[in-house]
């Protein structure tokens, strides 16, 4: 039912809307003030961009000017030499020419440096028109997609203001009101299971003490596509179980997926609080780490979202049908909590059959002709290899137990001890992991 759903039910992975009540003189300083700010920063920068553009262009001289007034100079210089006598009238008509050649060549140099100086003039016009615009425009941006007068939201405040609007979310009984019809799968029909559930109504009308009777009405009632009908068989089941059994355990992790098929793939507070005590009579059930990964994606809180899939993605097993679900959303979560990653670089989940991984045959022969301390490193690298996979992508409990005894063997009982007591943590409920861990601790060093 867990896949079933991800394909049939859209649901919004985004919090709700954060609405803060503010005092509206406040809003409107607040905002007058930002506004100011923003003018008074912006017309800043412009002046100062203006300002040494500006400079630049009045203050720059062409270096051609230069030349012709030098060239003047020195024709000034031939008269005065000439007068003086100290250049015949030959030498200084030939100096003379040369000079005006070269007075003749920086003039034209000159008149192109000025209409390229045209330019620059034009510039002056152009640079603050740009300016300007280029203003003009993050104001409109801004005004878009801006949003002035939102106030800030430390981390604290936004999770609390998140805590706020999950605790006054719509019911059950709410959401199963306004569940369109769209939003749950398209039932076909089926007259005679309709008959067969219409039987098996009557009878226990008559034998309302009968688990096994609710639980086939139950099971009947989603196949029709009757999700009311099918939560109300399964509450009657519930009430025969005891909750600490297999059996309630499964009873109330199948009656939470129902009231969320109801729903149209809400998790309302009624659903969470099934899904709340059906982990804490079982802290490894999947589907009910599904759902609740679920209902926090919904209502918020991605962050918990994603640490939920994540180790349940690494624990699971592959025929898991929650696995599918999970691979489709939590990609979106995982952006969502502010860490984007591809779901094929997750921990994956590892066959019951795998082998457990360590050294082969090769290593193992490599072994035998190493130094006792090249051995010792050795063994080192391979301990601290699986402990840095096992905290960082999970492990099996056989996994666990096999660094458990390493450590033992290499003397480190203190770090042994505190891997035990992490694993003990991690799959308390677990059928069979308690002796697996049991028979680590007792081949511990005394």
């Amino acid at each position: 039912m867990v896949a079933a759903l991800c394909h049939d039910y859209a649901f919004d992975l985004r919090a709700k809307g954060l609405h803060l009540s503010q005092d509206d003189i406040r809003g409107r300083i607040g905002l007058m003030v930002f506004w100011i700010a923003t003018a008074a920063i912006s017309v800043a920068a412009i002046l100062i961009l203006l300002r040494a553009f500006l400079r630049g262009v009045s203050a720059t001289t062409p270096t051609e000017a230069y030349d012709v007034q030098v060239y003047r100079d020195q024709l000034q210089e031939l008269e005065r030499d000439e007068a003086r006598g100290v250049l015949s009238p030959q030498d200084a008509e030939r100096a003379r020419a040369e000079v005006s050649r070269r007075l003749i060549e920086a003039d034209r140099a000159l008149q192109a440096a000025q209409e390229a100086g045209t330019g620059l003039a034009n510039g002056k016009v152009l640079i603050p028109v740009g300016l300007v615009a280029t203003l003009a425009l993050a104001v409109l941006v801004y005004a878009q997609l801006g949003v002035p007068n939102y106030p800030d939201m430390p981390i604290a405040t936004r999770i609390e203001r998140i805590e706020e609007n999950r605790a006054t979310r719509p019911s059950q009984a709410e959401a199963v009101a306004e569940a369109s019809v769209s939003a749950r799968p398209a039932i076909p029909e089926n007259p005679e299971l309709e008959a067969l559930v219409e039987r098996l109504r009557a009878i226990m009308a008559e034998r309302r003490d009968d688990p096994t009777g609710w639980r086939l009405l139950a099971e009947n009632e989603l196949r029709l596509g009757n999700f009311e009908a099918a939560v109300a068989a399964q509450e009657q089941l519930v009430g025969l179980l005891a909750p600490e059994t297999p059996e309630g355990v499964a009873a109330r992790a199948n009656l939470a997926e129902m009231m969320i098929l109801a729903a149209g793939g809400y998790v309302s507070p009624e659903a969470e609080a099934v899904l709340t005590d059906t982990i804490a009579q079982e802290p490894r059930n999947g589907t009910a780490r599904y759902y609740m990964g679920l209902m926090y994606a919904q209502g918020g809180r991605p962050d918990l979202a994603y640490t939920i899939w994540r180790t349940l993605l690494a624990e699971s097993t592959p025929d898991a049908p929650w696995l599918e679900p999970i691979r489709l959303q939590i990609e979106e979560v995982a952006f969502l909590a502010g860490d984007p990653i591809n779901v094929d670089d997750l921990p994956q989940p590892r066959r019951e059959d795998a082998p457990l991984r360590g050294p082969d045959a090769a290593q193992m022969e490599a072994a035998g002709q190493m130094s006792a301390e090249d051995r010792a490193a050795m063994i080192e690298g391979m301990i601290g290899n699986l402990s840095a996979r096992l905290a960082n992508e999970g492990g099996t409990v056989e996994e666990y137990a096999q660094l458990i005894t390493a450590l033992g063997v290499l003397g480190r009982l203190d770090e042994a001890r505190t891997i035990l007591a992490e694993a003990r943590a991690n799959f308390a409920g677990q059928d069979g992991a308690a002796a697996v861990l049991d028979n680590a601790e007792a081949g511990l060093p005394q």
